[in-house]
């Protein structure tokens, strides 16, 4: 048996794809342990997970909710700007208390969330093995990708690399303070300072939740990296209770901007507008920081709750309208459920993106959106049959991948050897 660690971010888009993963780990008789903000506590403890809090008067119940809320607010760059000013204040929180409650809960191995880029280095200065795992869009650098902020599309050639070249050096100047915090956390425990961005991941197992389909063409991935679908699990969820017998016998239409992009109103007045008329019912998800009562009446009465069972309700739906979080969009493809996206910040650009690649879904770009931009792409959507088509074929791929069962097997594998696990 192994004590594994968990360290991930508070939200819930990470703990959704990482707590599924560590019950696999204790259904197989290990211990696992989230390391975190007191915000993940309630959540980790209710899935049968134990919980080792950290930087509790710096970080106490309800910040995170607290950044949601400003953060929500925001779109594009300005939103991805506070992200990454928040987020270098909570790792130099991670980097300064994490070893010591590691120690503390003797946890041998970790498990590290690809975004939470100090984990690498606090499992090096503590001599133990970590695995990335990749809840959101995998961040491994190659010429010919996109930056995941961009709804770029992939373009192998010169054009398209001179492209991403300034792109990702735009995104080096914003990532800068979070790398040159990692950096001194290094020298002041006599580690060697990376000298490449994808460096900070594991080299003895990489493994995403999306599936190899749902990606564009890659070239330089590590021989350990491992696509192993999502890891999504209802009895994870929190019961969510939702007026069933009001929904028809129409096409269902659901709508949800996720749980932190939620405190701009027009965006729900707008999807609302542009599928007023159609012959579908519209399903509106709040999510945190929103009530139905403080919305104004929207068109077509759509029924609009805080929070929905997102997974029983795509088992329902006909069309996503989404963020693009990569949960919403795995738990749409792994019902077959098309899409239609609105990226607004963080990696919602690149899984954008993807869905446009892979022919799942249309995107309407943040800056042109409009009703009747959306209602077209929602009418494409609905009417042409080669949308509903490539999310089935992504739906069988999503259940070949192997899922949950195939990323306990990985981790498993790389503490019994102690080496990099192949594809």
């Amino acid at each position: 048996m192994t004590h594994f660690g968990i360290i991930c971010p508070a939200g819930t888009g990470h703990l959704n794809t990482m707590i599924p993963l560590g019950r696999e780990l204790l259904r197989r008789g290990h211990r696992v342990t989230v390391l975190g903000f007191l915000d993940a506590q309630v959540t980790t403890l209710a899935s049968g997970l134990e919980f080792q809090p950290f930087a509790e008067d710096e970080f106490p119940v309800g910040s995170n909710a607290e950044e949601f809320t400003q953060r929500g607010k925001l779109s594009g760059m300005a939103a991805l700007q506070y992200s990454l000013k928040a987020g270098n204040k909570r790792l130099a929180a991670i980097l300064r208390d994490a070893p010591t409650a590691i120690k503390k809960a003797s946890i041998e191995a970790l498990l590290v969330d690809q975004i939470s880029l100090e984990g690498g280095t606090i499992a090096e200065f503590l001599n133990i093995p970590f695995i990335t795992v990749c809840s959101a869009v995998l961040l491994n650098r190659e010429p010919n990708i996109p930056p995941i902020v961009t709804t770029w599309q992939y373009n192998p050639t010169w054009k398209g690399r001179l492209r991403n070249q300034i792109g990702y050096q735009l995104l080096n100047l914003l990532t800068k303070p979070i790398r040159e915090t990692i950096a001194e956390s290094r020298e002041e425990w006599k580690l060697p300072l990376y000298s490449n961005r994808n460096d900070y991941y594991s080299k003895l197992a990489q493994i995403s939740q999306q599936p190899a389909k749902f990606e564009f063409p890659r070239q330089n991935l590590p021989p350990h990296f491992h696509f192993t679908g999502p890891y999504h699990n209802p009895a994870t969820r929190k019961p969510v209770p939702f007026p069933f017998e009001q929904l028809t016998d129409k096409p269902l239409i659901y709508a949800s901007m996720g749980t932190i992009i939620n405190r701009l109103p027009e965006f729900f007045q707008t999807i609302a507008s542009a599928c007023e008329g159609l012959d579908a019912q519209l399903v509106i998800s709040l999510g945190a920081g929103a009530t139905p009562e403080s919305l104004p009446p929207l068109p077509g009465n759509p029924l609009v709750v805080g929070y929905a069972p997102q997974l029983e309700l795509l088992q329902k739906a006909t069309l996503t309208i989404t963020h693009a979080g990569m949960n919403t969009t795995l738990e749409s493809l792994s019902n077959g459920v098309p899409m239609v996206a609105i990226p607004v910040m963080n990696d919602g650009p690149g899984v954008a993106a993807r869905i446009a690649y892979t022919g799942v879904g249309e995107v309407v770009a943040l800056k042109e959106l409009s009703v009747t931009k959306l209602r077209s792409a929602i009418e494409k959507v609905l009417t042409q049959e080669s949308y509903k088509k490539r999310a089935i074929e992504m739906q069988e791929a999503i259940v070949r991948s192997g899922g949950v069962k195939k990323a306990a097997d990985i981790i498993e594998q790389v503490i019994l050897t102690g080496k990099p696990v192949l594809a």
